[in-house]
């Protein structure tokens, strides 16, 4: 994404006039799902201070200088229900690694959503934790058709997935857009080390053991990969047709 910002972390390249992390999070916020736990690595830095000044950074408010500042702020946003939690995984840790180590923050047994933060989706959260919880399976993955240039998944009629290629050369069918429902145990199918990838063998071991589900999405998913990606959702955005805006 070096076409459109440099000292950004990808997580925080705008839709709008917000990050697309931002996007993300209130996304989950409409269904209810409001503390969050942000897995940081690169210019973690500039995430942590987004959240820290968010009151500023969204409001009018009235400073007044002296001994003691004071800040009364003039308008209200829609975010105070939030809690978010900022975990520092590592700069150079993989995917697997990251989510490893916040497992410190989920209460042990509890169910959890893992979502990647560079791609927005329409995707009913209430359908894809429901399907999760019927199947009683380690974890669920939402199924979606983009282009060919992310690894494809395939399942049986039940919907158990079968097999997991990431990134073949060429792909026919669904791929994994990113939205996780997850069992506490899915942490038992991940090993330790910064160098562990979540979508090599902790996904290939869950689904050698039957425990990895998809749930197909056929409406809207798009991630943001490129600057062309970036300028269609700010283009579909800035003309109110943004599937994944439900606030």
């Amino acid at each position: 994404m070096r076409d459109v910002a440099d000292n950004l972390p990808k997580p925080m390249i705008p839709v709008g006039n917000k990050p697309i992390l931002w996007h993300i999070m209130k996304y989950y916020s409409t269904f209810g799902f409001t503390e969050f736990v942000l897995c940081l690595g690169y210019k973690s830095n500039v995430i942590k201070e987004y959240f820290v000044n968010y009151e500023i950074n969204t409001s009018d408010f009235t400073l007044s200088l002296g001994d003691k500042h004071s800040l009364d702020f003039m308008n209200q946003h829609n975010e105070k229900d939030w809690k978010i939690t900022f975990a520092e995984t590592g700069e150079n840790a993989m995917t697997g690694a990251r989510i490893k180590k916040i497992k410190k923050y989920i209460p042990e047994g509890e169910q959890f959503m893992l979502t990647y933060g560079g791609g927005l989706s329409d995707v009913d959260i209430n359908k894809l934790i429901e399907f999760h919880k019927a199947s009683g399976k380690a974890m669920t993955l939402t199924a979606v058709r983009p282009p060919g240039r992310f690894g494809e998944i395939m399942s049986d009629p039940t919907g158990q997935i079968t097999e997991f290629n990431e990134k073949p050369n060429a792909t026919e069918g669904r791929i994994n857009g990113g939205y996780f429902v997850c069992n506490y145990n899915m942490f038992d199918f991940i090993e330790d080390g910064d160098d562990v990838v979540f979508e090599q063998d902790p996904i290939r071991k869950m689904v050698k053991h039957g425990e990895l589900m998809q749930f197909n999405h056929d409406q809207f998913w798009q991630p943001m990969d490129t600057y062309r990606e970036y300028s269609l959702l700010n283009e579909i955005y800035a003309n109110n047709k943004a599937p994944w805006k439900k606030w």
